[in-house]
Order: C-alpha cells, then structure tokens, then sequence
C-alpha cells in the first residue's frame, strides 16, 4: 500500500491500528513533509506583494526546493514502512541486524531533510508575507518535531 496516495483519514486510521506500519518513522516522515508544505504556503503567500524582482526570485527557487523536500519527505512515509516490514520478517539475528541497518538509513534521510527545511525558513521570515510569520513558526517546529522523532529512531 501506498500511504501517500491515501487519504488522511485513512492513513490515520491504519496508522491507530495494530497494524505493524505504519509506525513512528513514516509518521515522522509525514509530519516533516506538513512542516515543508506550510512552509511553501507562505512563500507562495509572499509573491506579488511588490518585492524587489530579485527577492521574487529568490522566493520561487525557495519554493521548488521545498517541492523536493516535500516529494522525498513523502517518499519517506512509505519507504519507512516498507524497510521496517523486512525488520519485522527477519527471522536470525544476523539477518534482523541488517534490517535494523538498513531500516535507520530512512530516518537519518528524514532528518536531513528537515535539517535542510529549516536552514530555508529566516529567509522567509524576513522577506515573506508578515502576516504569516506564525506559520514560519508552526512549521519550524513541526519540522523540529520530525527531526526529533527520526533522532529517536536511529538511536533504537
């Protein structure tokens, strides 16, 4: 199943289950992913507010890498579960152990890319739309959250 391509709702409610994925590292993935789009709103809310042509630009190349980042955030949901069903199919030890290695290559991803999110956000909340510093603020911490959980999982 492709998560990604659920509705929310239902990713929620497979998310709520006993189902072994999805689990923390793809709602990691999912938060940080909501963290990059809100963040993309409001740089979309800062074009044609009469900024210096460069800043414009500056904006729109912002914005397509926060596509990116929101694209591979989204990959991650799903890519998540996938690496954790081989764990949870490991039969030896040594076979678990390279799951387990395998499996923390997806929330160091996560990491990295919220890490790089974030570096892109004070641009926005010098240059973007004033109106909507607050939801600089939001996804910052929405991204801090993802971070954070992926931390938690690599540790494991």
């Amino acid at each position: 199943m492709k998560y990604k391509n659920i509705t929310l709702n239902q990713y929620l409610k497979v998310l709520s289950s006993k189902a072994p994925v999805p689990g923390g590292g793809s709602a990691a993935a999912l938060s940080g992913a909501l963290g990059v789009a809100l963040l993309a709103m409001v740089a979309h809310f800062s074009l044609g507010k009469g900024q210096p042509k460069k800043v414009e630009q500056k904006i729109r190349v912002l914005i397509k890498k926060l596509k990116k980042i929101q694209d591979r955030l989204m990959d991650m949901v799903d890519l998540d579960a996938e690496i954790y069903l081989k764990v949870v199919k490991a039969k030896t030890g040594s076979e678990k152990k390279k799951a387990m290695k395998a499996a923390r290559k997806v929330p160091k991803e996560v990491c990295r890319l919220c890490y790089g999110a974030v570096q892109l956000s004070p641009y926005l909340v010098e240059k973007g739309n004033k109106n909507l510093v607050s939801d600089v603020e939001v996804a910052v911490e929405m991204l801090l959250g993802a971070f954070n959980a992926a931390i938690i999982l690599i540790k494991i």
